[in-house]
């Protein structure tokens, strides 16, 4: 079935929920989407802070939007649904923008099925930050020409999944460019297998959790005697995934079925 872009029509006002709104991500999100001219903040979601005011509760003016304890509660009128909290709010009946992490191949298989049904679009990146998805479409165009990397995927001590959604989707846009060469199979490894990392879509994956990491990725190429390193490092804040995530949200609903990745907009690309 056709996956891309719909022809062009005029949405007038999205209207957007943003689940997990308190979050990293959510609670500077909010304010964007209600400074924004061609967007309304329809709802929010988060249960620890339910029937309260969003724009109270972050410590501003208030929005006149009262806080829902599920998605299923706050989706009556809206649009677009942005979801950054766990991998299991995000099957939803609108289009939606998908940050959260914990999402491996079958979940998107099983998203894009969803949403081609639907006739909706999905728009989903481990990362939607502007300078991570172009380190990822600077890994994705070497790929077919160096076969031989391994992703190492750096987080905070405390981050719950592995590997990071950044490092996972990578990893499986990889598989879709070219296949990973493993001169020794990792079955082979002598000692602990479970050193040579988890393979992820061909790739092997090493999940470091340390102090100090917010997230950041880096992928290893090696060729006989040099080697290319592209690496990509978050700050302290969620700043840097605002203005990738409002993109998303005004690009969705054109979308039919799932696109996957930043810079898939980023670059004009039509594929998921």
């Amino acid at each position: 079935m056709e996956r891309g872009l719909r022809s062009e029509r005029d949405h007038a006002i999205t209207r957007v929920c943003v689940a997990g709104a308190t979050g990293w991500v959510g609670s500077v999100l909010v304010p964007a989407i209600a400074a924004s001219d061609d967007l309304e903040l329809g709802s929010a979601v988060a249960r620890s802070v339910a029937g309260q005011d969003i724009g109270t509760v972050l410590g501003g003016e208030p929005l006149g939007v009262i806080v829902a304890g599920s998605v299923v509660d706050a989706l009556d009128g809206v649009d677009v649904l942005v979801d950054y909290t766990s991998h299991d709010a995000v099957k939803a009946s609108v289009a939606v923008v998908i940050g959260s992490s914990g999402l491996g191949a079958d979940d998107f298989a099983e998203i894009e099925s969803a949403a081609q049904t639907a006739g909706a679009g999905v728009i989903a990146a481990g990362n939607f930050s502007i300078t991570a998805a172009m380190a990822q479409a600077a890994a994705l165009l070497v790929a077919p020409h160096l076969p031989h990397a391994e992703i190492i995927d750096f987080a905070s001590a405390g981050k719950a999944d592995a590997p990071s959604g950044t490092a996972r989707e990578l990893a499986e846009r990889l598989a879709d460019v070219r296949s990973t060469i493993v001169e020794r199979p990792v079955e082979d490894t002598k000692g602990s297998v479970e050193a040579r990392g988890a393979g992820v879509g061909g790739t092997q994956v090493h999940s470091l959790r340390l102090p100090s990491f917010s997230v950041s990725t880096e992928i290893v190429f090696g060729m006989p005697d040099e080697r290319l390193s592209i690496r990509h490092d978050a700050g302290s804040s969620a700043e840097p995934y605002v203005a990738g995530t409002l993109l998303a949200i005004r690009r969705v609903r054109d979308v039919v079925g799932l696109v996957r990745g930043l810079d898939t907009l980023l670059l004009g690309r039509t594929g998921g």
